[in-house]
């Protein structure tokens, strides 16, 4: 059997991840619950100007959070054109798990902590809101690394029967 190359859905489910992940933050804690928007420690939402300044910067965010996605499905859909790519779902969705840690950790830490511009949410419990997000978003690259090493072996081309 010739060599199998895991690095292009690694990489697509990666993105996807942190697309689709992005978007569970914007839509839950944006959105439905408002418990942030992207600005809200430095300009609260409590005026219109505020309120629109702060959906101008959610929406930078859902924007890059979509072209994430995307570019995750681009990079999907080329890997399925290759024969040399293995279609393994727990490789796919350990890389989704992981993408989704991914964008928790980095966001947690640079948007909660180093610029401090927004919390999960903010009041007298703040950090422990902050460091629970860090915190699953650690559980979710753990159990995301978990599923990709699980996968690695996972040798089925595309267009094969999976075997089960």
């Amino acid at each position: 059997m010739s060599r199998m190359h895991r690095g292009p859905l690694l990489s697509a489910g990666v993105l996807l991840g942190v697309g689709l992940g992005g978007f569970v933050d914007g839509i839950l804690l944006h959105q439905l619950l408002q418990w942030h928007n992207m600005l809200s420690s430095h300009l609260p939402p409590d005026t219109l100007v505020n309120a629109k300044v702060n959906m101008f910067w959610d929406g930078l965010f859902h924007a890059f959070t979509w072209l994430m996605t995307f570019a995750g499905l681009v990079l999907l859909w080329r890997a399925g054109q290759r024969t040399d790519v293995p279609w393994s779902t727990r490789t796919f969705a350990g890389c989704l798990l992981g993408g989704w840690g991914l964008f928790n950790v980095v966001e947690g830490l640079i948007d909660h902590q180093l610029l401090g511009v927004h919390h999960v949410r903010s009041g007298p419990s703040e950090l422990a809101w902050d460091l629970g997000f860090l915190a699953f978003g650690l559980g979710l690259l753990a159990a995301g690394g978990a599923l990709v090493r699980a996968g690695r072996h996972d040798v089925t081309p595309r267009g094969a029967p999976v075997a089960r």
